[in-house]
Formats: C-alpha cells, structure tokens, sequence
C-alpha cells in the first residue's frame, strides 16, 4: 500500500516587519570647555551692557535645577574624608555611654534594696561611689558626643553652601562657554567681588598694582555688581604713547583681562546665595563684601570691604616654579 505524498507550503518570499516604534536623534557631541581668556579685545575696552549677566533660567530649565539632596550628600561625604576618625570617636562616646549608663542602672537596683534594709548597710557607700563615677561617666561621654555632632553639622552645613555655591554658572572670557564653578577646582583660586558698580570699579583699580603676582597665584576675579549697573572696568587707556610705555600699558591691559575674564551667570541665583551668606554672618543685604576662594574649591575666607589684595599677595603661594604642587593646599585656614 503506498501514500501519497502532501505538498510541503511554501514560504513567502519576503517578510514584512512591522515599523520601528522609537526614532533616535542623532547625538551631538559638546565641545571640551577651554578656560582661556580672547585677546582680540582692543584696548580701552568697558565693562559694557553686553557683557552684563545673563537673564535667570526659566523654572524646569533642564541642567539647571540644584538638587539639595545630593548637595547634602556629597557635604557629608567630604566631612568623612576632612574628619575621618570623628565617626569612630562618636561610635565610642556612644558605646560607653550605654556601659557607664547600664552600670548607673545596676548600682540603682543594689542601692534601693540596701536603703530598706539594715543589714546591707554595710555596702550603700561603695554602691553609692560606683553609681558617681558611672553617672560622671555619663555626662562627660555625652558632652564630648554634642561637641563632635556639633562640630559635624556646622561643617556640613559650610560644606553644603560650598557645594551649592560650586554649582553657580559663570562665563569665561567674552562670549565664552558657560561653566559651573566647580570646573575652576584644581586651576584657579576665585576671588568674589560683590556690591554695588562703583566698589567693583574701585575693587579693579586698586587690584591693577598686584595684576603680576595675582596672576602668578592663580587667581581669578569674579565681579558681581549686585545693583544691576555695569561697572567701568577700564582695562586699558587710549593714547599716542610709543615704545616702551605703550607696550607696558597692553602688557597691563591683557593681564587685567586675563584676572577679570570672569562674568556670574543667572544672577538670581548668585544673589540669592550671597543673601544666604550674609544672613548668616548678621552682615546687612547691602554691603559690599568679598569671597576668597581656595584651590580646592572651599571657601577660604571672607570679609565686609575691599579685598585685601596685598594680603593676598604674601599669604597664597605660586601655582608655578619649584614650589608648585607642594603647597596647593595651603591657603589658609578656612
């Protein structure tokens, strides 16, 4: 008996598949930011209305937003690295505080039993001088852990301002790109001048003896005017002079650039974390004042006026020659 063999179906030749859901954008790709300040400025150049700050960024703006959480986060993670052994004493303090206040808590239940009762009269007095060396115990290990979490607050707390301050924009140069602060970590020590147009000019013009050696210490200025006019900062003067003057005015006029190239970005923000600072040091909202900034980042130290250029001159180190490197972070007490 034989069978019939079935056809086999066959196969389409094509499969259709469905369309992609998803269409990705091309991703662009953001040129490396440059701390470099333009030279083709002519001289006699103004602090003018174009380079004023930049309008505030609208609410939502992505890459704007400050997150709190986080600055907390990375304050608390620099107080371990800046403080490493004060968990480990705080650890202790607690642990002895739990022994000295479980022995306070034995001595109680000897002591009460002794009080009724005559015939163990005999031991109150050494009951008594165990439970005053345990309750003694007790208050100094807990003086000694309020110390250490007060000091650890504070310092969170500075290094929280820090870091949100580290987060602030900033334009480097004319028309340059837009940076956070934290990107001159490492490269420069910022100096924030912040009050009204006429005190950063005068902050400019008393600067300009000291443009060498502050340039030689790497410092960058910031000049913040905080009522909104445009300070005169007269980076070089026009004139017929030849030769060897003229040449040190562009030397001097290209140095002035150079330390003043900075320009703060979303100025609300700025102001709002200045009014914070000042808060907290009982200063009134209008003084001039000025920031110093270390190396790394923190601020080094601050001050109602100008800023103390000379002193600035013989406290901070040169970022350049056979010293370099070795005292990068010794600028100071913070």
């Amino acid at each position: 008996m034989t069978m019939a063999a079935r056809p086999i179906p066959s196969c389409p030749a094509t499969v259709s598949l469905p369309a992609p859901l998803l269409f990705l954008p091309p991703i662009s790709r953001k040129p490396s930011v440059a701390l470099s300040c333009s030279s083709r400025a002519r001289r006699g150049a103004r602090y003018s209305a174009a380079n004023k700050p930049s309008p505030p960024p609208p609410s939502g703006a992505p890459g704007n937003e400050v997150s709190g959480g986080s600055s907390s986060s990375m304050a608390k993670i620099r107080s371990e690295v800046l403080s490493p052994f004060r968990s480990v004493r705080m650890f202790f303090y607690l642990a002895f505080m739990a022994s000295a206040g479980l022995g306070s808590l034995i001595a109680l239940t000897q002591l009460l039993p002794a009080l009724g009762n005559p015939a163990r009269a005999a031991g109150v007095p050494e009951t008594l001088k165990g439970l005053g060396i345990d309750v003694a115990a007790v208050a100094v290990f807990a003086f000694l852990y309020s110390r250490d979490r007060k000091a650890s607050d504070a310092q969170v707390a500075r290094l929280t301002r820090e870091e949100n301050l580290s987060r602030l924009k900033l334009r480097v140069g004319d028309g340059g790109r837009v940076v956070p602060l934290s990107e001159l970590r490492g490269s420069a020590r910022l100096v924030i001048v912040a009050g009204p147009a006429e005190f950063v000019a005068e902050s400019f013009r008393r600067s300009r003896p000291f443009l060498r050696d502050l340039m030689e210490r790497g410092v960058l200025v910031l000049p913040f005017p905080t009522d909104g006019n445009a300070p005169a900062l007269e980076f070089g003067e026009e004139g017929d002079g030849e030769g060897e003057a003229e040449a040190e005015d562009e030397e001097v006029a290209r140095k002035s650039r150079r330390l003043w190239q900075l320009t703060p970005v979303y100025t609300s923000e700025w102001a709002k974390w200045l009014a914070e600072q000042k808060k907290m040091a009982n200063v009134t909202p209008d003084s001039p004042v000025y920031l110093s900034l270390r190396m790394d980042g923190r601020v080094r130290g601050s001050g109602v006026g100008y800023p103390p250029w000379q002193a600035f001159v013989a406290q901070l180190p040169q970022v350049k020659g056979m010293w370099s490197g070795l005292f990068d972070g010794m600028d100071g007490r913070v």
